[in-house]
């Protein structure tokens, strides 16, 4: 079942469409693999989750990259290398997308990923580090940052808002938007294969300008769970974190896409983020144009630029 998103929202909705078919057994312990001596590294114990595994590279100051749904930590290969020189960089992979185990049906998935992430960063960061997420990775981060404010330094969110309801309308709550999310988490899961294959192709030519990091986003969905697909958008579409914004104190940067070929005009983006983020003190929002959702891969020299200001 195909998703049609609303004509204004269509482009950032396309990226809640991200799914596969294949699944794998989850809960196995995750060693993570720190940048220190040999000696640290006996000490450190394994992090053990099945909600998600984290890979570490490089050594300095520790920033926690957090991908969207159903990608792979792939999206953020080439930043990683870049920042690995200057800083310790987490490459989370989320249980369920991209092949990554998942073992939690229908249940839930927004809540306890942030809850292990707040885990994860206590006890193997120190304690304080920047993240960037995309898409619903930076609605994690933004959660993150509202229940557990000293885990956080600062925050980047990549083309992402606070209550992605919203984006079926100005007078949308979660409570009008629960039934069309519940309908669409079931559809994914009814979905032929051959359907579902076709579909993911659409959606992916919205997302991205670049045809390299469609591709990728199309085996992404192949190698992603549609259960814990179908739970993770039902969670993100029902999830409004705008009545937290106002007390927040962490530093937040949110950076969006604009694209006047197949993305969303610029008029309609500079609208939509300025509305969601305007109750966060000090938000500093930038609009990446000629970019699709995945802004990463479409304005890669442009995103670095901004990754570069917000570590400073």
């Amino acid at each position: 079942m195909p998703f049609i998103a609303p004509p204004a929202g269509r482009a950032t909705l396309r990226a809640l469409m991200i799914a596969s078919a294949v699944a794998l057994a989850a809960g196995a312990a995750v060693s993570v693999a720190r940048a220190e001596t040999p000696a640290q590294a006996q000490v450190q114990a394994p992090f053990v989750s099945d909600r998600l595994s984290v890979e570490v590279v490089g050594s300095g100051p520790d920033i926690v990259l957090i991908p969207g749904l159903g990608s792979s930590r792939e999206v953020w290969r080439a930043e990683a290398e870049r920042l690995k020189t200057t800083h310790r960089v987490h490459l989370v992979q989320l249980a369920g997308f991209a092949g990554e185990p998942w073992s939690h049906g229908d249940g839930a998935f927004l809540q306890p990923v942030v809850d292990e992430l707040a885990r994860y960063v206590a006890e193997h960061t120190d304690g304080r580090p920047a993240v960037i997420g995309h898409s619903m990775g930076a609605l994690t981060g933004l959660l993150l940052a509202q229940q557990h404010p000293e885990r956080v330094d600062r925050l980047m969110s990549v083309d992402s808002l606070p209550f992605f309801g919203s984006l079926f309308g100005p007078t949308a709550t979660v409570e009008t938007v629960r039934p069309m999310a519940e309908r669409m988490a079931a559809g994914l899961t009814a979905t032929s294969d051959e359907d579902f294959l076709a579909s993911q192709r659409q959606t992916a030519n919205g997302m991205s300008r670049n045809p390299t990091e469609r591709e990728r986003i199309v085996q992404w969905s192949l190698a992603t769970d549609r259960h814990a697909l179908g739970t993770a958008m039902r969670d993100v579409m029902t999830t409004d974190a705008r009545p937290g914004l106002a007390a927040m104190t962490t530093p937040v940067t949110a950076l969006y896409a604009s694209d006047a070929d197949g993305g969303a005009p610029a008029a309609i983006a500079d609208v939509l983020w300025a509305a969601q983020y305007a109750d966060l003190p000090g938000v500093k929002l930038i609009r990446i144009d000629d970019s699709r959702h995945f802004i990463m891969a479409d304005q890669p020299d442009a995103f670095a630029r901004a990754v570069d200001d917000f570590l400073k």
